[in-house]
């Protein structure tokens, strides 16, 4: 019932739904039940029921993905398959007006915390089970998400997992502001840090054991990001020097060959089919200043436009993704809107500095930006464009922008600031 009378638990209801699937993992009638769509009611009814609750956010990033979704609608009007694109275009509108949704009811530091604790556990534990599964059978078998989802794929989660990680490491910076239920106060800060700490290793473990070669591309980027910015870099350097070699030494021989292909993608048919539907992507931009819509993958597509029109793949790249499905202008606009996040980001980092007050924030917006960094590079092979998880990152980012703008607010004018009072949820809010 908390969800129909507060927006914030009917959001995070929808991401939790979203993000983990946990109807995936049963049977029977529950298995197909769209427990997502109904998440979408209570939350549409609660915003409406509830309106003093509902602030819709504006900002750089949260623009430049409205405009994306118009010109998304365009390129769908002049698709190839206008059918099969207008069926996909729908389910990625659906998922983008819900995040703008749940950008609208999240604004208060615990409300912030709280979405960054559904988001990262929802996805920790498929890496908890994949991690376990991994040392168990010593490596031997690929780690794959749950069925009939975005993330149901080996690469696909891997990526998700290890985007995941900096949200973990956040939520163990933030350990006791986590403590608001009674069980956990009983854990204590120290042990509630060291169980996300065992959380951050297993996802590490079963990105590793998903045999995913995007997802150790990313690990890389990310450890040297988190290494350039740490103020402690010669312990990061070192930890990373002594886990590294343990883990990969304990990957059987099968994942070794199979990352060595890194190296020799000329051989490699995967890596090769992915080239060809890169170059048809480019083609089909050059051609049409609208691209060919959500569907690509088709024979008739293949014949107009790819080298090798005989073998059929999607763009496993979320830039090619993009650029073959909406054209240049549309990945002009994907790739904006990932630029003007990461600088939001940026400025909380800064926003931040001799500010014990917002530390909280500066943590945030720098673990973020590794997300981001790693989403860029693992997203480079993948069709992930559209997976509403990294656009959480937005949501985040944006709503802590704006508290820290309401804060500033009240320091410049505190004879002016309104009196608070606290509602049911904790939350404290302007009377009116």
């Amino acid at each position: 019932m908390k969800a129909f009378k507060h927006p914030y638990f009917a959001a995070l209801l929808w991401v939790w739904i979203g993000l983990m699937n946990p109807h995936r993992l049963g049977w029977g009638f529950a298995y197909s039940m769209p427990f997502a769509m109904m998440a979408v009611g209570v939350l549409v009814i609660s915003m409406f029921a509830n309106p003093k609750d509902v602030r819709w956010p504006s900002s750089g990033p949260v623009r430049v993905f409205i405009l994306f979704a118009v010109w998304m609608g365009l390129t769908t009007a002049f698709a190839i398959h206008r059918e099969e694109s207008t069926y996909m275009f729908l389910n990625v509108i659906k998922v983008m007006v819900v995040t703008l949704g749940v950008a609208a009811v999240v604004r208060t530091r615990e409300e912030i915390l709280g979405l960054v604790s559904v988001i990262a556990l929802s996805l920790a534990f498929y890496g908890a089970k994949g991690g376990w599964f991994t040392l168990v059978t010593g490596g031997a078998f690929r780690v794959w998400g749950p069925p009939s989802t975005v993330i149901e794929g080996n690469n696909e989660l891997a990526v998700g997992l290890i985007i995941t990680i900096p949200l973990l490491y956040y939520m163990v910076l933030q350990a006791d502001k986590l403590l608001v239920f009674p069980w956990l106060e009983k854990i204590g800060v120290k042990w509630l840090k060291r169980s996300i700490f065992v959380l951050m290793l297993l996802c590490a473990i079963s990105a590793i054991g998903s045999h995913s070669r995007g997802a150790l591309l990313a690990m890389v980027a990310m450890a040297t990001m988190l290494w350039w910015r740490s103020k402690s870099k010669l312990a990061v350097g070192l930890v990373v020097l002594l886990l590294s070699p343990a883990l990969i030494f304990f990957m059987p021989d099968e994942w070794s060959s199979r990352m060595g292909t890194i190296q020799t993608y000329e051989a490699d048919q995967s890596a090769m089919g992915r080239i060809n539907a890169w170059t048809m992507a480019i083609n089909i931009a050059n051609n049409r200043i609208f691209g060919a819509g959500f569907t690509t993958d088709s024979a008739l597509i293949y014949q107009m436009y790819a080298p090798n029109p005989s073998e059929l793949l999607v763009a496993h790249s979320i830039y090619f993704q993009v650029l073959g499905a909406h054209g240049y202008i549309g990945l002009f606009l994907y790739l904006l809107f990932w630029f003007l996040t990461y600088l939001t980001a940026g400025r909380l980092t800064k926003v931040a500095r001799g500010r014990p007050d917002l530390e909280w924030v500066g943590q945030l917006g720098a673990m973020i930006k590794v997300s981001i960094v790693g989403f860029a590079v693992g997203g480079a092979f993948l069709s992930l464009a559209f997976w509403d998880m990294p656009f959480y990152f937005m949501v985040l980012l944006v709503a802590t922008e704006n508290w820290v703008k309401r804060n500033r607010a009240e320091e410049a004018a505190p004879g002016l600031a309104q009196p608070v009072v606290s509602n049911s949820m904790g939350r404290l809010e302007a009377s009116r």
